[in-house]
């Protein structure tokens, strides 16, 4: 549902949401979060560019959040490394379903929009919060994180 890239500015900004405000340096979240160093200075950056990181420099210098962590949304992050596509077309390419969406674009145009609301409701304070419920049970064979 979401690509690698937001899913590691997820990671980068959730645990900087841990440090409360404490500076960390790229290579101690590179670390922590599994994200490849060279990779997630790409997406601090971005992260920086949204105004949701800051940068320091120096021995005492290092990322932290630009806000509180909770009024910072899963979107926000996702959104400050990629842009949120919505499908604008029918995926099946009918000219009769031009002026109206079809059963299959309803259905993936409401799926995407519940699934912004989601990320839009979600802030990083509630990332960070312990599990809710169990994965399914399909997740937990497939070995999938």
């Amino acid at each position: 549902m979401i690509s690698q890239t937001a899913e590691y500015a997820l990671r980068a900004a959730t645990f900087l949401a841990e440090a409360e405000g404490e500076p960390r340096k790229a290579n101690q979240i590179a670390a922590s979060t599994l994200v490849p160093v060279s990779y997630l200075h790409k997406v601090l950056a971005a992260l920086c560019r949204a105004g949701l990181v800051t940068a320091r420099r120096g021995p005492q210098g290092g990322f932290t959040l630009a806000r509180s962590s909770d009024e910072v949304s899963a979107f926000d992050v996702i959104t400050a490394v990629e842009p949120w596509v919505r499908l604008d077309h029918c995926p099946l390419l009918k000219p009769e379903h031009a002026e109206q969406l079809c059963p299959l674009h309803a259905r993936i145009s409401r799926i995407q929009a519940e699934a912004e609301d989601t990320f839009r409701r979600s802030t990083l304070r509630e990332l960070l919060d312990k599990p809710a419920a169990p994965r399914p049970a399909a997740e937990r064979r497939e070995g999938s994180n």
